[in-house]
């Protein structure tokens, strides 16, 4: 960095002051050895065990906020295997909540670890996943574990030599304003001496003019004239006062700056346009440069969220400024007076948390993406854990959690907790796994406790968390009920008898609810060699599914279908298309039932991919199809049998639907095609085929498998 000195020829206390200040940096400087590790802001704690480990990437349970603590006399209870893990608790008001974010954040073991060694030694990190799922909480968290006795003030001053390139000079945090209000005294004290000795002027010429000369006019031209100069000439003093330019005087912690989007100017920093660029009247150049969150950041975090959304050029010029730890400021307008201005190098020693989700890799400027991981951790985020009772605790902390940060909340009792853990179950989608992202599960919380506050209840019930489930329903959700009810209304939704060639398949609109999507086949004579045609607005892999489907369909039929054409029709799709292989085993289902001429029943819907030998494979958001299929009146839904242990539906909809799980095709057309004689006929020449016999009776159990 270059000689960063003070311009100003005053030598005042101001100047002591700073020199002072200067001082106490160095002696700073020499506590702090940057060989060891960095001090924990929390120095009422004690200090973690398993900090000399971290090298063998171990972990301390307790600063990783693994124990749930409880105020009172509530315990654990012996049973753990109960949904709140065996914590007995009235509310959430009894669960004490951690003070440091890092404690705070649920499920991302791993992650976490990471950013406490990334604290510890300054590392970048970069964190993928999905939304929600805790990225700017452990961002935040990582600038609570950085040492605040590093923070520094940055001053910009004018250069006398060239006006377009201010000075920077560097200060430990709090000594800025000290000094800006040194400079500003200084300048009221000369500033005040002008104008008394102007007024004295002014009052000489006046009375000289009418006294002596008798000339009233030109006294008053001679009285403006010295005014104007006096004026002119103490704006010289005030570009003197530096521009306080990052200012850490307040900051109790390391500095978090949120660059999520950020423009060139907000990241980079900029210079003001000054349209009075001449005659006197021009703003000092040192007085208009703004700094950017890279500065703002010094000393601390810059985070990033979708990094993939920064242009290129602000993310090479982020590379480089990771790299020099500095960056000088110039205006990012070509046309602006701004651009005219640079400034020396301006401190930007930040620790770089980039985040987007899984996409935000492809548009990311490569070389920077290597500083990071040159540098630092990658880290996936998990959208699910496991279901376990230390968990389950964990759940119930969350909610009191959100319960005081949002502080207008009442406290949720134990049902209304294990209501929330058993929705957290659901959104898993995985049987034995809870769902990590808690953005929208704090969204849930929020609702039913704005539900209870509405009744000006003091505590929130099972039955305002049942109700906000309904309120707080996604946009897709309620256009895939809007979209049932329609159908239901124009008889569109076939629900009984036999119909060749068609079959209600399943889909999911968004990331949680689900719809009924009829598919239709048909077979008819070709012009020219045969082909499969498929309307709907297929995507990539749909179309992928069928020419899968089209190779089984080859196999299992006795008819040849090489001068056939055959068409399929995924009816009403909508504008958003068909995507994903989950339609597969519909496809075949009514392909094969067009060709064979045999009848599929109409009171079931089918879900699940396919393999080219006819085996079944599991799809998601199976729970939020079936749920889709009992709202339309259908009472048998076909599932992989992999994805049994995923469905976790709504209590309300156990009685009205029966779920049969399948592994083979020949299994499918076993349970969807209807007319004995020819469905036995059909099935028999597909075990001659696949070798594959049926050795028990598919699927008529009854009832659906527990979500427990």
């Amino acid at each position: 960095m270059s000689d960063n000195t003070d311009t100003d020829a005053t030598p005042d206390p101001d100047r002591e002051a700073s020199d002072a200040g200067e001082e106490e940096a160095s002696t700073n400087g020499a506590k702090q050895n940057p060989d060891e590790p960095a001090s924990d802001p929390s120095a009422d704690e004690p200090s973690d065990p398993s900090e000399d480990r971290w090298g063998e990437g171990e972990t301390s349970e307790t600063t990783l906020g693994s124990d749930v603590q409880v105020d009172g006399e509530s315990e654990l209870d012996g049973d753990e295997e109960n949904l709140l893990g065996g914590l007995e608790i009235e509310s959430t008001a009894d669960i004490e909540v951690p003070d440091r974010l890092v404690d705070q954040v649920i499920g991302q073991d791993h992650a976490r670890d990471v950013i406490k060694k990334a604290a510890k030694q300054r590392r970048h990190v970069m964190m993928i996943g999905s939304p929600g799922t805790g990225k700017s909480m452990l961002a935040k968290a990582m600038s609570q574990l950085l040492p605040r006795e590093e923070l520094q003030d940055v001053l910009v001053y004018h250069n006398p030599d060239d006006g377009n390139e201010p000075k920077v000079r560097t200060v430990p945090g709090g000594k800025g304003e000290q000094i800006v209000e040194a400079h500003k005294e200084e300048a009221r004290k000369r500033n005040q001496m002008r104008t008394f000795l102007m007024w004295i002027i002014i009052a000489i010429v006046i009375g000289y003019a009418l006294i002596l000369v008798q000339q009233v006019l030109l006294g008053i031209l001679a009285a403006g004239v010295i005014y104007l100069a006096f004026r002119y000439g103490s704006r010289g003093s005030d570009a003197m006062i530096p521009n306080l330019l990052v200012n850490n005087a307040n900051q109790k912690t390391a500095p978090f700056e949120d660059a999520t989007g950020a423009h060139a100017g907000a990241l980079l920093g900029d210079v003001r346009h000054d349209p009075f660029q001449s005659g006197g009247m021009e703003t000092p150049s040192h007085d208009r440069v703004e700094p950017g969150a890279i500065h703002q950041a010094n000393k601390g975090v810059l985070f990033v969220d979708e990094i993939n959304t920064l242009d290129i050029r602000s993310q090479q010029k982020l590379m480089t400024a990771i790299q020099e730890g500095e960056f000088s400021i110039t205006g990012q307008s070509e046309r602006s007076s701004g651009a005219m201005v640079q400034t020396e190098p301006v401190p930007c020693d930040f620790i770089m948390i980039a985040a987007g989700n899984l996409d935000a890799m492809e548009n990311m400027h490569p070389a920077l993406r290597s500083r990071i991981k040159g540098y630092g951790y990658e880290v996936y985020m998990d959208d699910t854990i496991e279901d376990d009772p230390e968990m389950r605790r964990k759940y119930a902390r969350f909610i009191a959690q959100e319960v005081e940060n949002d502080g207008r909340l009442p406290h949720f009792t134990e049902e209304a907790v294990q209501e929330l853990i058993l929705e957290a179950r659901r959104r898993a989608g995985r049987k034995g796994h809870l769902s990590l992202k808690f953005r929208d599960l704090g969204g849930l919380v929020r609702v039913a406790g704005d539900i209870a506050r509405a009744e000006d209840r003091d505590r929130t019930e099972r039955a305002d968390v049942l109700q906000a489930k309904r309120r707080s329903r996604s946009i897709e959700q309620q256009l895939a009920d809007n979209y049932i009810e329609r159908r239901k209304d124009y008889e569109l939704t076939v629900n009984q008898g036999d119909v060749v060639g068609r079959v209600n398949g399943l889909a999911v609109m968004g990331e949680d609810s689900g719809i009924v999507l009829p598919v239709m086949a048909e077979v008819s004579p070709s012009q020219g060699p045969g082909q499969v045609i498929a309307t709907g607005q297929l995507k990539e892999m749909a179309e992928e599914a069928v020419q899968n489907v089209s190779a089984i369909i080859k196999k299992f039929s006795d008819e040849d279908i090489s001068e056939k054409d055959v068409h399929i029709q995924f009816v009403q799709a909508g504008e958003g298309g068909v995507d994903g292989d989950s339609a597969s085993i519909t496809v075949a289902t009514a392909v094969i039932s067009a060709i064979e001429n045999v009848p599929i029943k109409q009171n079931l819907a089918m879900t699940g991919s396919l393999s080219v030998r006819g085996d079944v494979l599991p799809v998601g958001g199976v729970t939020h199809k079936i749920e889709a299929a009992a709202k339309s009146g259908l009472d048998t839904v076909i599932i992989p049998e992999a994805n049994t242990q995923d469905v976790m539906i709504e209590d309300e909809y156990e009685d009205m639907i029966e779920i049969i799980p399948v592994s083979h095709i020949s299994e499918v057309l076993e349970v969807a095609l209807a007319g004995e004689a020819e469905k036995d006929s059909l099935v028999d020449r597909l075990k001659s085929i696949t070798g594959k016999a049926l050795d028990h009776e598919v699927g008529r159990q009854g009832g659906s498998p527990s979500p427990q």
